[in-house]
């Protein structure tokens, strides 16, 4: 289940990396809401890796947070179409653009988003 109250990220001193989230804190939570650069995004734990994504669906606006994991995929909330977590292409048959993911690294039990993959809808 996602937390409610998403994490706002910091710049770093490159001015590209960002520290979100607590990988130990990711793994027991599955799903966590954060906030990078104006946008909402979730993080998730799926087969032991470390995905990040917008957090709304493309398809209905549906908040993914809420969603489920299974197989590999992130299934929205409100309709039965999933999302493949390696490349983000949406469940044949559905007429969505695929869900962004973005690049994330780990360093000390830290996870990391690319902040300049990120364009902010303010921008």
């Amino acid at each position: 289940m996602a937390d409610e109250r998403p994490e706002t990220a910091a710049l770093s001193g490159d001015g590209q990396w960002m520290p979100v989230c607590g990988l130990s804190q990711l793994i027991s939570q599955t799903i966590v809401c954060v906030r990078v650069t104006g946008v909402d995004l979730i993080l998730i734990w799926s087969e032991g890796r470390v995905v990040a994504c917008e957090r709304i669906c493309p398809h209905e606006q549906a908040d993914l947070s809420l969603g489920h994991l299974s197989g590999g995929r992130l299934f929205c909330p409100r309709h039965a179409a999933s999302f493949d977590l390696r490349n983000g292409r949406i469940s044949y048959g559905w007429p969505s653009r695929p869900l962004r993911l973005y690049p994330v690294r780990i360093s000390d039990d830290q996870i990391w988003i690319d902040a300049a993959a990120i364009k902010s809808p303010a921008t």
